[in-house]
């Protein structure tokens, strides 16, 4: 068993289930995946988030929902955070009365923004005979939107009809316009 009690470590993922946005500023998918080597070389067990966010109930605090892994740019609330047979799920809302909300539900729509990642230490994890960290045991602290996910086989799923195609290509461009309009007063 190994201890790391030192510097937050980040593992960035593309949902292979999809990172859904709804209704402009609800996304939803799975922030880390069970079993499923990364670019570190390390597997998240099933069950390495359950103490951590079974702590953070009982404190009645929530995961944090940032802008790549920038603690000074939170741009929205994770409503639900949960483990399942898959990974680690998350459903929360972007909030679009900030900025860089507004922009990162335009970068989402836009297709220019399609990973997750994970902000944690490592609790408990043991290397296997392949050099693989199997972490067992981590403190979630954070789940942040970022543009470039470390679990390269995971990929993220837009609407596919064109119609949704439509609607989020027109919202970006919305949001642009008006991030435009509010800049230049």
């Amino acid at each position: 068993m190994m201890m790391d009690w030192g510097a937050p470590e980040r593992k960035y993922h593309r949902p292979e289930a999809g990172l859904l946005m709804t209704d402009g500023h609800v996304v939803e998918g799975y922030a880390s995946l069970f079993g499923q080597k990364d670019q570190g070389g390390d597997v998240v067990l099933p069950g390495a988030y359950a103490a951590s966010l079974k702590r953070l109930a009982i404190r009645g605090e929530r995961v944090k929902l940032l802008w790549q892994h920038d603690p000074a740019q939170p741009i929205g609330v994770w409503d639900e955070v949960r483990e399942d047979a898959t990974g680690l799920r998350v459903k929360g809302r972007i909030l679009t009365e900030v900025e860089r909300g507004r922009e990162a539900a335009a970068l989402l729509a836009a297709g220019a923004i399609d990973g997750l990642s994970i902000g944690f230490r490592t609790v408990k994890a043991e290397r296997d005979g392949k050099g693989q960290r199997l972490l067992s045991e981590l403190e979630l602290w954070e789940v942040s939107l970022v543009t470039f996910p470390m679990l390269r086989e995971a990929r993220v799923a837009a609407k596919s009809d064109d119609e949704a195609e439509c609607h989020w290509r027109d919202l970006a461009t919305i949001l642009e316009d008006a991030r435009h309009q509010l800049a230049e007063r």
